[in-house]
């Protein structure tokens, strides 16, 4: 018999995320134009572009926090008007709440569910011994390092069930051991929930490596949407299909 407390056992099927003709930005300040786009349930999507092209203000829009100036925005077919609890949001700083230990600020969506409290600590142990802190449950935030609260965030957003998951250049602080681990820990820890992923990024390896498809961002509008060979390996970087897409990706990025 499976407990109410197993992190494995699947979660709710993915949403599915579309963008129609939208225009993206702030009023009078338009970043993206007639961007057309649509997010498989349980696909991970990466996104890339040079800074300041809108990858941040895409993921804003489709968190909710930002309402497009023009076209649709929908989830599940349905008009997506705001902040979700069924959309997580991982930032690149790791925000967790400082006063909290690891295992309170992962309770934090257990508790606004309304879940007991000995069910919720009981998951917030479990999730954190998946990402590999269970150690460090007890500790405050600045007690561990920046890749540990990376992998607290992770568990935190994770371990209220969302159907996606929005991740702004989650590692991009973290030095290129620690970011890489971090990559196949994400890959890991996704496998089973059916969450749907949007992965912001300047870094076309992590792209390619983390993304079932990659979308590419530029002059103010979405370039073009790739499939991305499989299987998802480290190796995998010397395949010739997967030298191919780096470089059509980074031509047109212009890099």
């Amino acid at each position: 018999m499976t407990s109410s407390s197993d992190v494995r056992s699947p979660a709710r099927t993915g949403a599915g995320l579309a963008l129609r003709g939208a225009v993206l930005g702030r009023p009078g300040a338009p970043v993206l134009d007639g961007v057309d786009l649509q997010v498989a349930p349980g696909e991970i999507l990466t996104v890339v572009g040079s800074s300041g092209c809108g990858k941040s203000t895409l993921l804003r829009t489709l968190a909710g926090l930002l309402p497009p100036l023009a076209g649709e925005v929908t989830q599940d077919a349905g008009p997506l008007t705001g902040p979700a609890a069924d959309r997580a949001l991982i930032f690149q700083e790791d925000a967790l709440l400082p006063w909290r230990t690891l295992r309170a600020n992962v309770e934090l969506p257990l508790a606004i569910k309304g879940l007991p409290r000995s069910e919720r600590r009981a998951q917030a142990e479990s999730w954190l011994t998946r990402v590999g802190l269970a150690e460090q449950s007890r500790q405050l935030p600045h007690r561990v390092s920046g890749g540990q609260r990376q992998r607290a965030q992770l568990a935190r957003a994770l371990a209220g069930a969302p159907r996606a998951v929005l991740m702004d250049e989650p590692f991009g602080a973290l030095d290129a051991q620690t970011r890489a681990g971090m990559q196949d820990l994400l890959v890991e820890v996704l496998h089973g929930t059916g969450a749907t992923v949007v992965f912001v990024t300047h870094d076309v390896d992590e792209a390619l490596f983390l993304g079932d498809r990659v979308a590419l961002l530029g002059a103010g509008r979405l370039l073009a949407v790739r499939d991305v060979p499989r299987p998802r390996e480290r190796a995998a970087h010397d395949d010739p299909a997967r030298i191919a897409l780096r470089r059509d990706v980074l031509t047109s990025l212009g890099s």
